[in-house]
């Protein structure tokens, strides 16, 4: 597969990645477990069918030191035993921010009163911006095929 589109050799595709690969590196610095971080974008990810985002995702947190099972089970956590209850929360968030079109009323108050429970207000913040932002670069991907395979951990900075 051949991607439709190269974003670093179009000026305004360069631009706009440039933009929000910087409001990426703010959620890193976040108190948001880097490990919920990567279950996150994984999730999203796998939900909006972008394989070059499941590609990296799962090869980041295994490089960060997550295990294989727990990567395997993403996608069939609330059977899964080997998440937290707030992984659980964030996971949850997670999906009905992403499937906002299939929830008449976006995220419901039951999903987001779960994730208080779990995350202070600075965490929840994070979760949030990293729910949007990974939902952004699905859309990206996917609308211009973005190839998936090939990804080595750390390659984009």
């Amino acid at each position: 597969m051949e991607a439709r589109l190269n974003y670093f050799g179009n000026e305004i595709t360069g631009k706009f990645v440039k933009y929000i690969n910087s409001a990426g590196m703010a959620l890193h610095a976040s108190a948001l477990p880097p490990a919920t971080q990567e279950l996150v974008k994984l999730r999203a990810s796998q939900i909006n069918g972008c394989g070059q985002c499941t590609d990296m995702h799962a090869k980041d947190a295994l490089h960060a030191g997550e295990t294989q099972q727990r990567l395997n089970l993403v996608a069939a956590w609330r059977e899964a035993t080997v998440f937290t209850d707030a992984e659980r929360a964030a996971l949850e968030l997670t999906e009905e921010g992403t499937r906002i079109a299939d929830a008449a009323g976006g995220v419901s108050d039951e999903v987001w009163a779960n994730a208080q429970k779990h995350y202070d207000e600075d965490q929840l913040a994070a979760l949030v911006c990293i729910i949007a932002l990974i939902n952004t670069w699905n859309r990206l991907n996917v609308i211009t095929r973005q190839p998936a395979g090939d990804y080595e951990p750390g390659q984009f900075g």
